[in-house]
């Protein structure tokens, strides 16, 4: 079968012909047919995770979308450089049969794929984190990437009365307002804390209930200056930098939580139901990303667009017939 392998770490994969993968007992083997490049699949090729380097030769992916035998269409994770295993950028890979989920009528494969995990990332900070009620008012940091997009929509049917998005570039800004934010805060290359925050509060119908922050740095020591009463930050990753500043007065003086959020805490049933959600949502149209779609035989540059940051949209790996590739050796 065809795949993508990494053959050495902190570089693209290859395109190459490997034996299909042996289905375990508890395993279903599914039909990949698209796959997204997600920062984790980079972080754990370049061998430079907190995982360790992974054992090589392998194929990356944590995680995919595709159809069982009897043509039921699944997304589903894996343990691709995390663990000893292979992962969704092939025609086939072994699954167990517990981790998959169903894809309902009227949501896309490629859809699905683009959202996948950093949706559920987007979802349940807001609804498990940070607990959302009615009514109360988000505010979203780093809305222009692929969990700030969910987030913003999310937001929005989750019943919230507000959503101020916060993004840099007029790409991204022009794509939370089309996601249903009510006001967008642009991000400068030079602000500070002090510059931001007056920006925020002019945004704002009020103070911020929630924080969605995937970026950590400057934007949220600013959203910690704009907090309501029992706030609530929720913390998914440090894109824009790995501290920030919070006062004990600010936290005290609001009761507000600072809590941090990752995937790998969630239960299997807790990411079932998400997606689950997740995806009768996209099936409507409520719910999706900004993404390209690029084909297997073009894995190596399209990795590099990842790795890199030149790249602003989620890129979605098509599985499809292409040129018969080498052997690994």
């Amino acid at each position: 079968m065809r795949a993508a392998v990494v053959l050495s770490c902190g570089n693209p994969p290859d395109l190459r012909t490997v034996p299909a993968p042996e289905v375990a007992e508890g395993e279903s083997l599914v039909q990949v047919t698209a796959a997204p490049i997600t920062p984790l699949d980079v972080l754990c090729a370049s061998g430079t995770s907190y995982f360790g380097q992974p054992a090589l030769p392998y194929i990356p992916g944590v995680q995919g979308v595709g159809k069982l035998t009897d043509g039921t269409r699944v997304w589903f994770p894996t343990q691709a450089g995390m663990r000893p295993g292979d992962g969704s950028f092939a025609d086939l890979c072994a699954v167990p049969t517990t981790d998959l989920v169903p894809i309902p009528d009227g949501t896309r494969d490629e859809t699905a794929a683009a959202l996948g995990l950093s949706a559920v990332a987007a979802w349940m900070a807001l609804t498990w984190r940070a607990a959302l009620r009615p009514g109360e008012q988000v505010l979203v940091l780093g809305a222009g990437g692929t969990v700030g997009q969910v987030a913003v929509q999310a937001a929005r049917l989750l019943g919230a009365r507000r959503v101020v998005a916060v993004c840099r570039s007029p790409h991204s800004q022009a794509l939370a307002t089309k996601n249903g934010a009510d006001a967008v805060v642009p991000l400068h290359p030079d602000d500070t804390p002090d510059t931001l925050t007056p920006r925020l509060r002019q945004a704002l119908d009020g103070l911020a209930d929630v924080v969605i922050d995937p970026v950590f740095g400057i934007p949220a020591t600013a959203a910690a200056q704009v907090l309501a009463l029992g706030a609530r930050i929720v913390n998914l990753g440090s894109a824009a930098a790995e501290s920030a500043t919070f006062t004990s007065a600010t936290l005290r003086g609001n009761t507000a939580s600072l809590l941090g959020y990752t995937n790998n805490a969630l239960t299997p049933t807790q990411r079932h139901t998400a997606l689950t959600e997740i995806f009768n949502h996209a099936a409507t149209g409520a719910l999706s990303v900004d993404h390209t779609l690029t084909p297997l035989a073009d894995i190596a540059p399209a990795w590099t667009s990842q790795a890199t940051g030149t790249t602003p949209r989620r890129i979605v790996v098509q599985l499809s017939d292409v040129p018969t590739p080498p052997s690994v050796p």
